[in-house]
Formats: C-alpha cells, sequence, structure tokens
C-alpha cells in the first residue's frame, strides 16, 4: 500500500496551495478519505474528511478555507488550501479508510506527509 502526498511548501500568508495524495495498493473497498495535520509540538488534528458516499466533514481549522476532494478513478485526494495562516504551518498528511477484502473490518492506511509553511 502507498500513500504519496505532495504539494506543499513555503507561502505567503493569505495565498493557497493545493495539497494532493494518490494512493495504490488497497485492495478493499475504500471507506473514508482524509487529511490530518501536525504542527511542531502540537497534536495531530483533522483537517478534512470524505466519505465514499460524498459526505464532508470539515475540522474547525479548514471549515470556509479548505476544501477536500476525492477522485476515484484516479485514486487521488485533493486538499484545495486558501487564505493561508501562520497557524496553518504543519506537516499534512493524508489517509484512506478500507475495508479489509472480504470482511466488515475496516484499516486505517497513512501517507507520510507534506510541510506545509506558511510565512512572509
Amino acid at each position: 500500500v502507498q500513500l504519496q502526498a505532495s504539494g506543499g511548501g513555503l507561502v505567503q500568508p493569505g495565498g493557497s496551495l493545493r495539497l494532493s495524495c494518490v494512493f495504490s495498493g488497497i485492495s478493499g473497498r475504500v471507506n473514508s478519505v482524509g487529511w490530518f495535520r501536525q504542527a511542531l509540538g502540537k497534536q495531530r488534528e483533522l483537517v478534512a474528511q470524505m466519505g465514499n458516499g460524498d459526505s464532508l466533514y470539515y475540522g474547525d481549522v479548514g471549515k470556509d478555507r479548505f476544501t477536500i476532494s476525492w477522485n476515484k478513478a484516479e485514486k487521488m485526494v485533493h486538499l484545495q488550501m486558501n487564505n493561508l495562516k501562520p497557524e496553518d504551518t504543519a506537516v499534512y498528511s493524508c489517509y484512506v479508510q478500507a475495508f479489509r477484502l472480504a470482511s466488515t473490518r475496516l484499516l486505517d492506511y497513512w501517507g507520510q506527509g507534506t510541510r506545509v509553511t506558511v510565512s512572509s
């Protein structure tokens, strides 16, 4: 199983970034995808999540500024981030939750993350 996140970098306050995550090797049905972030010295927090039925959930950190999308055919998850603030500086990681093949058990898969730095 591989999850590869990309798109991070240095951006000025008020700027935008689009993160992408491509995943492969997951044989079971995908239940949900999403993004978490972890800033230095802080706990990991949920940024956005999307269910297989296209249900959406945004953590407080990204409401009104971030948009998650999921290209199911290409197995890619994107996170469009607008109006970025210095407090958005963190490592952003994508995850995929999928059913174990021929099972009702759910498994979580994580990518390595991509670093976002918001600074002038």
